[in-house]
């Protein structure tokens, strides 16, 4: 058998012919996550970026309709802070966010803590029950407490007057003290079972023994609630707080329909978002209204840090 010597040619690799395919891959595997984010970028900047940059920009030219504008500078906000229907407006909706926060806390947090009990027969049931009002939108609320809130035949005025025992035909759509008030029951019957939800959730997760403990020291149902049930929601609570206030400071939907498009009985239903608009599709003035939308940015932003701030959650941050 011959033996190789170092003359003896070796067989070697065959040259590789480029780095195509490893190239192609790592390209490819750079580019994905950008082509995944892809569709999320683009629709957040068509619809949320563009919006906001072109409200900014709108609300220093004075517009009639989408093509005619004229540079105006910051005479939208110097008017604003002089128009009486803005200010009218905004104690409308200043006033239903504070009476809607007093009736709906207490309201979803004390059926979360009815439905959270093991005593409670077909819980489900219940929590499903409740939490549907919520499903069924705006707009439909107020199309049903239309019918409810009627003089004759509402079926409001039909309860009080089987307490009282005798006929009742108050005009709840038609009586300005009581526009305000009829806007707040419909909003109300849409939103506790949502935060009940939330409450009931929060309940869920505060410690068991240490209630149990406490009961065993002696500790009755309302010092439990105060010491260790409150201080466990208490994040959840001031969430709850927070959302309730941007979410009232944007009623439109409910009071725009209940009062068949209409402000309500001498403006008291007019809302913020319900005079922008009337401002920008109504009166064509499309600057005048973003200027009020950039100046009910601007009161949600101080509120809620207020809020924040009074709730200690900027503290623990």
């Amino acid at each position: 058998m011959p033996q190789l010597t170092s003359t003896t040619p070796r067989t070697t690799a065959p040259p590789r012919v480029g780095h195509a395919p490893t190239s192609w891959w790592s390209l490819q595997a750079k580019l994905a996550p950008y082509l995944f984010l892809s569709p999320f970028v683009i629709l957040f900047a068509v619809f949320m970026v563009y919006p906001l940059v072109r409200s900014l920009t709108l609300s220093f030219y004075k517009t009639v309709g989408p093509r005619h504008e004229i540079f105006i500078g910051l005479d939208n906000y110097r008017f604003l802070l002089r128009d009486r229907y803005f200010w009218l407006a905004v104690g409308n909706t200043t006033l239903y966010t504070a009476l809607y926060l007093v009736f709906q806390i207490p309201l979803s947090l004390g059926l979360a803590l009815l439905l959270n009990g093991k005593s409670v027969l077909c819980r489900s049931l219940y929590r499903f029950a409740f939490f549907s009002t919520h499903l069924v939108g705006s707009v439909f609320v107020a199309v049903l407490f239309a019918q409810l809130l009627s003089p004759r035949s509402g079926l409001i005025n039909v309860i009080i007057s089987g307490f009282v025992r005798h006929p009742v035909e108050i005009s709840w759509l038609g009586d300005p003290n009581l526009a305000l008030i009829s806007v707040l029951m419909a909003g109300l019957w849409l939103s506790v079972g949502w935060g009940m939800i939330y409450f009931l959730a929060a309940l869920q997760a505060v410690d068991r023994e240490l209630c149990e403990a406490a009961e065993v020291d002696g500790a009755g149902a309302v010092r439990r609630f105060w010491h260790i049930t409150l201080p466990g929601i208490r994040p959840v609570l001031i969430f709850m707080i927070l959302i309730g206030t941007i979410g009232a400071f944007q009623l439109y939907e409910l009071p725009w329909v209940l009062f068949n498009q209409t402000s309500g009985p001498d403006n008291r239903a007019l809302t913020v978002v319900m005079f922008l608009f009337q401002t920008g599709f109504q009166a064509n003035d499309l600057g005048y209204a973003s200027a009020i939308g950039w100046m009910l940015v601007a009161i949600i932003l101080v509120v809620s840090i207020f809020q924040l701030r009074l709730g200690g959650a900027l503290r623990e941050s």
